[in-house]
C-alpha cells in the first residue's frame, strides 16, 4: 500500500511539473480550460474584480503630438544683441559658457573686430505669436536693453523685431516682427486649468533649438515669490531651462495657458519647479501694450502686508482677512483720502480683500482718475472712505 501511495505521489508531482512547464513556455498547446493566463472565450471576470468607478483608459498611443503640432509653429526663438566695449568683449570671449555656445576664440587672441560698439549675442529666449500681424509675447527680461532683436520661426523664416511695449510689473513684453501669415496660437481659459492637468512647455532651452517637454500643473495661484509686483503663477514640473523664458506652456489640446518665465533651481537647470504667467494675465497685458504701448493701472500709494492670526485678533478682525496698511505715500491718493498707517483694508468697492496681494490686484484694476470706496477697520471700528484713484508709477527694471 505504501509503495502505491509513493507511486501516486510521484505521478502527480511529475504531471504538475509538466503542466507548469507547458503553461509557462507553450500555453497554446494546453486546452483552453487549463490555460491559467488566458480568459476562456465567452467568459468574463467577476464584477467584483474590476471596479466600475475607474476612469476610462488612456489612448493606446499616449501621444501629445497633435497638441505639440498645433502650438509649435506659434513659438519663436528670440536672439538679442547688445553693444559692448572691447574690454567687455574680451572678458566674454574668455568665458567658457560663451565659448561653448558661440564658438572658441580664434587663434592669436583676437576676434574679427574689437572696435568700439561691437555687438555680441546677449540672450537667447523664446516668444509666442499671438497675432497674425506679427505681434509676439515674451518676457520683459528677454528683450531688456537689447540693441537688436531677431526672431526665428519654426518654419525657418527669420526677421528683425522691435519692442512694442514692456511691463516690468508682470515681466511681460510685446515685440513685433515684419512678417506676414504668421500662425497665431490659440489662447486657452486659465480658469479651467486644474492641478494635475498635463501640460507641454515649448521653447529654446540653452539655445539648442525648439524643444517640447511634458509635465503636469503642480499648483495654481503661486505668489509672494518676490520676482514681480503682480504674481499669480502656474507652477509646473515640465522641464524649463534657461532659454525657455518667454516660451509657451500649453494644455493637452495645444492652447496657451501660460508664458514660461522662471524656475527654482540650485544648479541653473530644471529641477521640476517652474513657473508660468497665466494666460488671463497675458491677454490683459498684451492688449494694452498693443493698443497703447504701456499698461495703466490704478494706484493708492500704500505699503501693505498680510495679517497674521495674532494681528487679526488684535485688530478685531474675523476670518474674512484683510490687508494691513504699513505705510502711506506722502501726498498720495490714500493719504489724501484719509487712509492712515495701521488701518486694515477689508474691502474695495464692496468686494472683500483677503490679503495684500488681493488688495494690490483689486486696486490695479481700478481706472485712474475714478473714485473708489474703501472699507477700513481702525481701532476695532469699521469705516468707509472715498479715494480718488491715481496712476501706478511705471517700475523700471534695475
Amino acid at each position: 500500500m505504501r509503495r502505491l501511495w509513493l507511486l501516486f505521489a510521484q505521478v502527480v508531482t511529475i504531471t504538475l511539473g509538466v503542466w507548469f512547464v507547458a503553461a509557462l513556455l507553450r500555453p497554446d498547446l494546453l486546452p483552453a480550460s487549463l490555460q491559467p493566463w488566458r480568459a476562456v472565450p465567452g467568459t468574463a471576470l467577476p464584477a467584483t474584480a474590476v471596479p466600475s468607478d475607474l476612469p476610462a483608459p488612456l489612448p493606446a498611443t499616449g501621444s501629445y503630438a497633435e497638441a505639440a503640432g498645433r502650438a509649435m509653429p506659434s513659438v519663436v526663438n528670440i536672439y538679442t544683441t547688445a553693444r559692448v566695449s572691447p574690454r567687455e568683449r574680451n572678458q566674454a570671449l574668455e568665458d567658457p559658457f560663451f565659448q561653448f555656445f558661440f564658438g572658441e576664440r580664434p587663434p592669436g587672441g583676437r576676434g574679427r573686430s574689437e572696435g568700439e560698439g561691437r555687438q555680441r549675442p546677449a540672450s537667447l529666449g523664446s516668444g509666442v505669436i499671438v497675432n497674425g500681424g506679427g505681434f509676439i509675447v515674451t518676457n520683459a527680461h528677454v528683450v531688456d536693453s537689447a540693441a537688436q532683436i531677431e526672431v526665428a520661426l519654426a518654419d525657418g523664416r527669420r526677421a528683425a523685431a522691435t519692442v512694442v511695449g514692456s511691463d516690468p510689473d508682470t515681466d511681460l513684453a510685446v515685440i513685433k516682427a515684419d512678417l506676414g501669415n504668421l500662425p497665431a496660437i490659440r489662447i486657452g481659459d486659465t480658469s479651467r486649468v486644474r492641478v494635475g492637468d498635463v501640460v507641454l512647455a515649448i521653447g529654446n532651452p540653452f539655445g539648442v533649438g525648439q524643444t517640447v517637454t511634458m509635465g503636469i500643473v503642480s499648483a495654481l495661484g503661486r505668489n509672494q515669490l518676490g520676482v514681480s509686483a503682480f504674481e499669480n503663477f502656474v507652477q509646473t514640473d515640465a522641464a524649463i531651462n534657461p532659454g525657455n523664458s518667454g516660451g509657451a506652456l500649453v494644455d493637452g489640446q495645444g492652447n496657451l495657458i501660460g508664458i514660461n518665465t522662471l524656475i527654482f533651481s540650485r544648479s541653473g537647470g530644471s529641477q521640476g519647479i517652474g513657473f508660468a504667467i497665466p494666460a488671463e494675465t497675458v491677454r490683459q497685458v498684451m492688449d494694452q501694450l498693443i493698443a497703447t504701448g504701456q499698461v495703466v493701472r490704478g494706484w493708492l500709494g500704500v505699503e501693505t502686508q498680510d495679517l497674521t492670526r495674532t494681528l487679526a485678533e488684535s485688530f478685531g478682525i474675523g476670518a474674512g482677512g484683510g490687508a494691513l496698511v504699513a505705510g502711506v505715500v506722502r501726498g498720495g491718493p490714500a493719504e489724501e483720502g484719509g487712509i492712515r498707517a495701521g488701518d486694515v483694508v477689508v474691502a474695495i468697492e464692496g468686494k472683500p480683500v483677503s490679503d495684500a496681494s488681493a488688495l494690490l490686484n483689486a486696486v490695479a484694476g481700478l481706472k485712474p482718475g475714478s473714485t473708489a470706496a474703501v472699507t477700513l477697520v481702525r481701532e476695532r471700528r469699521e469705516l468707509k472712505v472715498t479715494v480718488k484713484v491715481g496712476t501706478r508709477p511705471v517700475r523700471r527694471r534695475g
